[in-house]
């Protein structure tokens, strides 16, 4: 009884899917239009905590700015950063040109297609490393993010007084996935779950995994970018930034630590 409801139960959820998604689907983002391993796998990390809006532009220019794998594994970490600029979260920079390192050196460039060893490369994790599969290769894989978790939780546990587990929503995940190419059903359920939260304030807050990205104004985010912009144009002191001295230190401090700066005669700089 149990497995026949469940079978019912997705076959709507399917259709509604489906039905969304051919009607009113995001066709024209732009790396939409490409199963190039690289580019779906530069798109993947620019989208982690950055909306679809502002990462559009980004990508047009950083891909124009490093086309291939080889080209950014080539590239000054200065260089990448700065085309990175405005992005925020630039450790996902310096993660990209690691792993476009690793990808040349270790697998002649070709973006591998096994989750195993995707995982292995810099800043490649289960998520991104599922999504490269999928949107890539077109390869069969369980992939949860935000919008993918609206839109199970919405349908499958919408009056769960608890918060939702990933585990909770895997058996819907596996059922609703059989028989759909991967590519499209993931696309569809993406879009499809990006139009429920602005319909129901987001359901994926019902998730054990949800976190609310904390303010950018006044955040060490927002100093960490100011000092990377100001060391672009050259080394510099970092003096006259305005912001409290001691946060000023605590953002260098961080970006030091993560390799994106050093110091040297007293002065810093944006690391090589």
């Amino acid at each position: 009884m149990y497995h026949a409801r469940m079978r019912a139960d997705v076959t709507g959820f399917r259709r509604a899917v489906l039905a969304h998604y051919h009607a009113f689907g995001r066709h024209d983002l732009v790396w939409r239009r490409t199963k190039d391993p690289y580019k779906i796998l530069v798109s993947e990390v620019m989208l982690q905590q950055t909306q679809v809006p502002r990462v559009i532009e980004k990508y047009k220019e950083f891909l124009k700015a490093f086309p291939t794998v080889r080209a950014l594994a080539q590239a000054p970490l200065a260089d990448v950063l700065r085309v990175w600029s405005g992005m925020g979260y630039n450790r996902r920079a310096k993660y990209l040109r690691e792993g476009a390192r690793v990808i040349v050196e270790e697998y002649g460039g070709r973006v591998p297609k096994d989750a195993a060893t995707l995982r292995r490369i810099p800043g490649i994790g289960p998520y991104t490393a599922s999504a490269v599969l999928i949107f890539a290769y077109n390869v069969p894989d369980t992939m949860i993010e935000t919008n993918i978790r609206a839109a199970y939780i919405h349908h499958f546990f919408p009056n769960h007084k608890k918060a939702v587990n990933d585990r909770d929503l895997l058996p819907f995940i596996s059922k609703a996935a059989e028989g759909q190419d991967p590519r499209e059903w993931h696309w569809a359920l993406m879009d499809y779950g990006s139009h429920l939260k602005k319909l129901h304030g987001n359901p994926a807050r019902k998730s054990a995994h949800y976190t609310k990205q904390s303010k950018f104004e006044g955040s060490l985010r927002q100093i960490r970018g100011a000092i990377l912009r100001e060391l672009h144009k050259g080394p510099s002191f970092v003096k006259d930034l305005p912001f409290e001295k001691e946060r000023i230190e605590s953002a260098l401090a961080g970006l030091a630590r993560d390799g994106l700066i050093i110091k040297q005669r007293g002065k810093w700089s944006v690391s090589k």
